[in-house]
């Protein structure tokens, strides 16, 4: 089965599961991009697409294949391989963004991604019709299901590392090398055989592989699209995630009471001496909504666990780090998962105790006992027995150093 195949399709088919690996795993990226991101959106985003990519790459894999002139493809049996696809994808994905993304999450939706891959292409491989039969090797059958899973697993932890740029992109090359690597594996075991030696397909609505070509093309004309527009740069992620505060509205004087006597005129309105100049008006909100009415700040922090909910006290925490549309809390032992998003858990922190020196992270300032320079920008070393480490954007560093007494603010 390996003789004959079109060496360009081969190649279209891993261009494909890359580029649907790197669309996809790019929305789950920009899950933590900021404020305005719709997690819901942009992780059902992420699994249609990948699961558009697997299975075209399937489907070019096939039309790539030499299978005997007069093979159809039955539509239902193809129509399930697409369903399954996207249905483990969706559940899988769905499984390690919440909670805690310990291996007992990983694995398990490994193993699920990985066997519903392995699933789709058997099903649509029965919906490989003609006057032939199929068999399959078991053990290759075996190995491509082997494969399928290592991939699936691979995929999960870049979903979960949220990587972008060059990372992505090698990660992304590296999963459509994989996911192909299944295919092929999985067509290095199948063998066509004279009708009756094999298994035998029921007859039904079928569509001929000029037809499978016109949607595989439609559905690679979308994941090109989807690619293309992934680069389009994230003016939320240029700017750090901050919010932009509306121009306040000018104040207008009091209108004096129907029932004052007309002999005393209401004096006109000064203007407000403490007006902002309007080039002030249009700023970044900081921790804390300065301009906003005025919050209670949080004195504990929930934070979730296998049995339940517990809370720790803000002044135990040392660091806050994103994790998609979760957070991690650091108490200078241990990470733990807590339910609120980076940009929530800035609004509920008091401003006068935590800073938030990263797109990415807060820390107490109380709890800082080292800051160094790296790279463009800063590292800070909180206090605790594990003296965790945050690294401070370039834009935030003079406000750091200004909130530890090390330089005048401006």
């Amino acid at each position: 089965m390996i003789e004959g195949y079109d060496p360009y399709l081969v190649a279209l088919s891993v261009v494909i599961a890359s580029l649907g690996g790197y669309t996809g795993f790019g929305l789950a990226a920009r899950i933590r991009s900021g404020p305005g991101a719709n997690p819901r959106v942009l992780l059902s985003g992420a699994a249609g697409i990948l699961a558009v990519g697997i299975w075209t790459m399937h489907f070019v894999g096939m039309m790539a294949a030499p299978l005997p002139a007069d093979a159809v493809y039955l539509v239902l049996p193809t129509i399930i391989s697409f369903l399954i696809c996207a249905l483990v994808v969706g559940i899988s994905l769905f499984f390690v963004s919440i909670g805690d993304p310990a291996a007992r999450r990983v694995v398990p939706s490994a193993l699920l991604l990985g066997a519903g891959i392995a699933s789709m292409h058997y099903v649509g491989m029965h919906g490989l019709a003609g006057p032939f039969g199929l068999t399959h090797d078991p053990a290759l059958v075996a190995l491509s299901v082997g494969i399928a899973i290592i991939a699936a697993y691979g995929g999960l932890r870049i979903f979960l590392a949220r990587q972008d740029g060059l990372r992505l992109a090698i990660s992304a090359v590296a999963f459509g090398i994989v996911v192909s690597g299944m295919h092929y594996t999985a067509m290095l075991g199948m063998h066509v055989v004279p009708e009756g030696a094999g298994h035998h397909h029921a007859a039904g609505l079928a569509a001929s592989p000029q037809a499978l070509a016109i949607v595989v093309a439609v559905l690679c004309f979308v994941l090109a699209a989807g690619f293309l527009l992934s680069l389009v740069p994230d003016p939320r992620r240029q700017s750090g995630g901050a919010a932009v505060l509306p121009e306040a509205a000018p104040r207008l004087a009091p209108e004096p009471a129907a029932s004052a006597p007309p002999a005393q005129p209401a004096a006109p309105a000064s203007p407000d001496p403490v007006e902002n100049p309007p080039s002030a008006r249009r700023i970044a909100a900081p921790l804390g909504g300065i301009g906003q009415p005025p919050r209670v700040a949080a004195a504990r922090l929930p934070l979730e666990g296998a049995n339940g909910t517990h809370f720790i006290d803000a002044g135990d925490v040392r660091s806050v780090r994103a994790d998609a549309h979760y957070t991690r809390v650091h108490d200078g032992t241990r990470e733990r998962m807590c339910p609120w998003s980076i940009s929530e858990a800035e609004a509920q922190l008091d401003p006068g105790r935590f800073l938030r020196v990263h797109r990415s992270h807060i820390i107490a300032i109380e709890h800082v006992i080292f800051v160094g320079k790296e790279g463009e920008g800063a590292i800070i070393e909180l206090d605790g027995p594990s003296k965790p480490r945050v690294p401070v954007s370039r834009a935030k560093v003079a406000e750091v150093k200004a909130r530890l007494g090390l330089r005048r603010p401006a």
